[in-house]
C-alpha cells in the first residue's frame, strides 16, 4: 500500500547564521576552558559546538503539514473541518499578530525569524482556540493546501 504524497508540508528550519552561533558558542567554551590545558579546550570546542547545534537542530526541526484531513503543526493536529479562512499575512501584519493584537487563547506556532505567516480561524464551537497562527515561509501555499483539503473533506 502506497500512501499519497502530501498537498503541504514545510520545515521550520533555523537560518543559517544560527549554525555560526553555534561555532561561536563552541570558542567561548573552549576559550573557558583554556586554563586547563589542551585536552579541556578542545573538550569545550567540541561539546560547545555539539550540544549549541543540538539545540538549534531541534528547535528548526518543527514541520508543518496538511495530510490526511488534517493540519499538522509542531504537536498539534486539527481537522481541517474545524479550520475557517486563513488569512495570509506579511511581514508586518505578522508582527503585529505576534505582539499586540496576539490573543492569548490563540495556538501559535511562531518563529521570529520567519517574516510572513498565516492565520486560520477555529470554527469548532468547543474549541475555546479562536485561531491558529503558524510562521511559514510560503503562506499561499499553505493556504491553498487547506483550502484543498477541506473541499476533499
Amino acid at each position: 500500500m502506497q500512501l499519497s504524497p502530501s498537498p503541504y508540508e514545510e520545515r521550520l528550519t533555523a537560518p543559517r547564521s544560527w549554525w555560526l552561533v553555534c561555532f561561536l558558542v563552541g570558542i567561548a567554551m573552549a576559550l573557558i576552558l583554556l586554563p586547563f590545558g589542551t585536552l579541556p579546550l578542545l573538550a569545550g570546542l567540541v561539546g560547545g559546538t555539539a550540544v549549541s547545534a543540538v539545540v538549534a537542530s531541534s528547535y528548526g526541526s518543527i514541520r508543518i503539514r496538511v495530510v490526511g484531513g488534517s493540519l499538522i503543526a509542531g504537536e498539534a493536529k486539527i481537522p481541517v473541518t474545524a479550520l475557517g479562512e486563513a488569512e495570509i499575512l506579511d511581514q508586518d501584519e505578522a508582527r503585529a499578530w505576534r505582539t499586540y493584537k496576539a490573543d492569548t487563547r490563540a495556538f501559535m506556532l511562531l518563529r521570529a525569524y520567519i517574516p510572513t505567516a498565516l492565520r486560520v480561524e477555529v470554527t469548532d464551537p468547543e474549541d475555546p482556540t479562536p485561531y491558529v497562527y503558524l510562521s511559514t515561509r510560503e503562506p499561499e501555499r499553505l493556504a491553498q493546501a487547506l483550502k484543498a483539503a477541506r473541499t476533499t473533506a
